[in-house]
C-alpha cells in the first residue's frame, strides 16, 4: 500500500510544472481574449447604433434595399451572415442554412471564453492541492521556510485560476447575450425576406 501511495504521490507533485504552466498560458490567452472583445465591443456599440434605427423601420417593401445600404463590419460576424442573408438564393433552405450555419459560428466563437471559464478554476485547484502534500509534510517536519514557499505557491495559483475563470465566464455570458441579439435580428430578416415577392 506505501508503494501505491508513494506512486501516486509522486505523480501528483510531478503535475506541478505542467499546471503552472498550462496557467501561464492560459493567462495569457485570457489576456489576449480581453483585448479582443473589447475591440469587438467597440465595434459592436457601432454597428448596433447604426442597426437599431434600420431594424425599426424594415418592412417587406424595403428589406432589401434598407439592409444593402448598411455599411458592412467584416470582423463582425452578424454583418458577416446578415450578407449571406441578403445574397443567397430567395428560398426557405437557403435562409435556413445561413442562420444554422451563423449559430455553429457563434458557437465556436464562445468556445474559447467557455474553456477558459472552466478549464481556468480547474487548474487553479490542482495547483492549490498539489503543493499542499508537501507544505504539510514540511509542517510535521519543522521546515516552516518550505512550507511557506509551498504555500505561496498554492495561492498564487488559486487566484490565477479563478481570475482566468472569471475573465472566461464574464465574456462568455457577455457574447451569449450578443449572440442571442443577433439570432433574433437575422430570424426577423429572414422573416421579412420569406414575403418579399
Amino acid at each position: 500500500m506505501d508503494e501505491i501511495t508513494k506512486i501516486l504521490y509522486w505523480i501528483s507533485t510531478g503535475l506541478l510544472v505542467p499546471v503552472i504552466v498550462l496557467l501561464l498560458l492560459f493567462f495569457a490567452r485570457a489576456l489576449m481574449l480581453i483585448g479582443s472583445f473589447y475591440s469587438m465591443y467597440i465595434q459592436k456599440l457601432k454597428f448596433n447604433k447604426q442597426m437599431k434605427t434600420v431594424f425599426d423601420a424594415l418592412t417587406t417593401e424595403n428589406v432589401r434595399s434598407s439592409l444593402e445600404n448598411v455599411k458592412k463590419n467584416d470582423k463582425l460576424i452578424s454583418s458577416i451572415y446578415l450578407n449571406k442573408l441578403l445574397t443567397c438564393l430567395p428560398q426557405e433552405v437557403y435562409y435556413d442554412k445561413a442562420l444554422n450555419d451563423f449559430e455553429i459560428h457563434c458557437q465556436k466563437e464562445m468556445a474559447g471564453s467557455q474553456a477558459l471559464a472552466k478549464l481556468g478554476p480547474i487548474l487553479g485547484l490542482m495547483g492549490t492541492l498539489i503543493p499542499m502534500g508537501p507544505a504539510l509534510v514540511g509542517l510535521a517536519s519543522g521546515d516552516i521556510a518550505s512550507m511557506a514557499s509551498n504555500m505561496q505557491v498554492a495561492f498564487a495559483t488559486t487566484v490565477i485560476g479563478l481570475l482566468i475563470g472569471a475573465v472566461g465566464f464574464i465574456v462568455l455570458q457577455v457574447k451569449r447575450r450578443w449572440f442571442a441579439a443577433d439570432i433574433n435580428n437575422l430570424e426577423f430578416v429572414v422573416e421579412l425576406l420569406k414575403k418579399v415577392k
